[in-house]
């Protein structure tokens, strides 16, 4: 593990809520064009630790490090605006307003036009905007969404609501994208359609990814590294291979039987 490859990295991080323990001594890298998964069962910290490290969290301890510098105590704008993004597990979208502006949003973190130019729509303004809406509608392209662009956001079949939800991460110019049980709620075919899509954006965009997911097919099928979690702690790393055969893991998270 060259410290030059690393994109984020987590220092002995632990997050204490009301004297329970819900994260402790966390500690984990992931390297520039990763992509890793994270695993474990209900209750294990795995959203705690996705909070902690876009910000919605401050760890009660430990140091989380992006390219070698502290975000800790960054607003989560802020740490958008320095390359993470993310989806969440219960969709999140702005669901009164259309398809194409919850793109357009996204964008918006990136913006050089200042408040002047805004209200009296002047000097770069225009040309931002416009811009703005032509790379939305490319991205709305890519998910299949285009022709959906003028509709509300909350009229979307579930499945084009979750690629919504990714594409508007995507509009954030991400370096690291962090999706949160992304097939939640798919069929198998969806959830196919899903990991292929996951492998192509990511070579695409040329972006890291973290993965927590439920769907052990997709976990195994696309990630090429796993952390397991259990009760806040890692309790195994390693390829899908190794975290099939672990026996802490067949114990802690799948049962009495390995994943195919």
């Amino acid at each position: 593990m060259a410290e030059n490859k690393i994109l984020l990295k987590t220092e002995d991080v632990s997050e204490v809520f009301g004297g329970l323990k819900a994260v402790a001594d966390f500690n984990f890298y992931i390297e520039k064009g990763e992509l890793v998964g994270l695993i474990g069962p209900n209750g294990a910290g795995k959203t705690t630790i996705f909070n902690l490290i876009t910000g919605v969290y401050v760890p009660t301890t430990g140091e989380i490090l992006l390219n070698g510098n502290s975000i800790v105590g960054l607003k989560p704008y802020e740490i958008t605006k320095r390359g993470i993004a993310r989806t969440f597990q219960n969709i999140r979208l702005f669901s009164e307003l259309s398809v194409l502006d919850n793109v357009k949003i996204a964008y918006h973190c990136h913006l050089k036009y200042g408040l002047i130019e805004s209200v009296f729509r002047m000097g770069r303004y225009f040309g931002e905007e416009k811009q703005i809406e032509e790379d939305s509608l490319k991205l709305l392209k890519i998910f299949k969404l285009e022709e959906h662009a003028h509709e509300v956001a909350k009229n979307l079949p579930y499945g084009a609501q979750r690629r919504l939800e990714i594409a508007r991460a995507l509009a954030a110019k991400p370096k690291l994208l962090l999706l949160d049980e992304p097939a939640a709620g798919m069929n198998p075919q969806e959830t196919h359609e899903l990991m292929e899509m996951i492998r192509w954006i990511r070579k695409q965009f040329g972006l890291t990814v973290l993965l927590i997911e439920h769907d052990m097919s997709l976990v195994m099928g696309i990630c090429e590294r796993i952390y397991v979690l259990e009760y806040g702690m890692i309790i195994a790393e390693g390829t899908p291979k190794e975290i099939q055969n672990d026996p802490e893991v067949i114990r802690a998270y799948l049962g009495d039987e390995t994943v195919n």
